[in-house]
């Protein structure tokens, strides 16, 4: 009788996480006393050095930074984490990448989603 083989390992080219993407860069977190203000808005300090892309801080570990990939140019709204092992900021997998129809888009609307909030 044949044993059960519940486990079979697969060289599958399914979704493996972070391997599908290039390194991370390094990003610098907004410095303690520079969280975002209590009316909700992005700090207006915007972080642009020479090799980085453009990036705002909205607070609570979370960023909006302007982005190219594959010669489009993305929106990513991303919640960042801490990595304990090297103490190095890095984006996590909570987030969203607009393209700027879609940013375009959203902004039309905005006015929308302030009314419908309580």
């Amino acid at each position: 009788m044949p044993r059960d083989k519940k486990r079979v390992a697969s060289d599958s080219d399914s979704d493996s996480g972070p391997e599908d993407r290039g390194p991370a860069k390094k990003s610098k977190a907004a410095p303690a006393g520079k969280a975002a203000p209590k009316g909700g808005k992005a700090s207006a300090s915007n972080s642009v050095g020479n090799d980085e892309e453009p990036s705002w801080h909205l607070g609570r570990n979370k960023h909006v930074k302007v982005r190219s990939f594959k010669g489009q140019t993305y929106i990513d709204i991303r919640e960042y984490y801490v990595d304990q092992s090297t103490m190095d900021t890095k984006p996590g997998k909570k987030g969203i990448s607009l393209t700027c129809e879609q940013y375009q888009n959203l902004k039309s609307i905005l006015d929308e989603v302030d009314h419908a909030l309580p």
